[in-house]
């Protein structure tokens, strides 16, 4: 009887286990390395922590961080006292106040009242017209005569000496011994001497008269309500109102009289 033989691997030659022995010693000497590597201390985790809406709050405002271009730089949060920010409102507040009433001013300027209110003894705001006796319509020929005769009389005079003059005109025509307007009360005879001479219709008014008119006609007062007359004692040939009137005040080369 025939005996089988069994079969039997066999043996691989070395270079076929050549490759399988440098991939063996990569990843041995990979190993190596993890081993030799420093391996930093251990701590343990920090515990979880409940904040309540205050401490977050608090916590989150002592310390912000501030973002800039290349990078981040943390910031302590600067608390302001309260002096200080009440003093940047009032500040604020008098800019914007400041800013009102020049924004009134240029509008004052720009288109002054088209009705005057009076009492019996003086020239209202437009707040107060409920006390007036008596209202008056201005037209653009009374607005221009004011500038006129503003610049015709003061051009050389100081600005309030500008105004003073407007608010005697305004001050004759609101009195019953007066012309009841204001074309009537600049050109009653013997009164205004460019009118006589004709300088009246030759000038041309400048900026500073016709601003000095526009804040007359809108209540800037440089003389009291019953001043109702001036004159240059330098220049006047007749001095009948110095003698005879009661003097209030003088403002440049104008004398003011009631």
């Amino acid at each position: 009887m025939a005996v089988k033989t069994a079969n039997r691997t066999k043996p691989a030659a070395e270079s076929d286990l050549a490759p399988e022995a440098a991939k063996v010693r990569q990843v041995q000497l990979k190993l190596s390395a993890v081993y030799r590597a420093p391996r930093s201390a251990w701590k343990p985790a920090l515990a979880a922590e409940w904040l309540s809406a205050k401490e977050w709050n608090r916590k989150d405002q002592a310390a912000s961080a501030v973002t800039a271009k290349g990078g981040t730089f943390a910031a302590a949060a600067m608390r302001i006292p309260q002096s200080v920010r009440e003093a940047k409102w009032k500040a604020a507040s008098g800019a914007a106040a400041g800013q009102s009433a020049v924004k009134k001013a240029v509008v004052s300027q720009q288109h002054p009242p088209a009705i005057l209110y009076f009492s019996r003894s003086r020239l209202l705001s437009r707040e107060e017209r409920h006390q007036a006796t008596r209202s008056y319509a201005v037209s653009e020929e009374d607005v221009l005569l004011l500038q006129r005769i503003v610049m015709a009389e003061a051009e050389g005079e100081p600005y309030k000496g500008k105004v003073a003059v407007a608010n005697v005109v305004l001050n004759r025509l609101r009195s019953a011994n007066f012309p009841n307007t204001i074309k009537e009360v600049i050109y009653q005879k013997f009164q205004f001497s460019p009118v006589a001479n004709g300088r009246l219709n030759r000038v041309k008014p400048n900026r500073e008269s016709v601003r000095a008119v526009a804040d007359a006609l809108s209540g800037v007062k440089a003389v009291t309500d019953d001043t109702y007359y001036f004159l240059s004692l330098k220049l006047a040939q007749d001095l009948t109102v110095h003698h005879s009137r009661t003097f209030s005040k003088k403002i440049g080369n104008h004398s003011f009289y009631r």
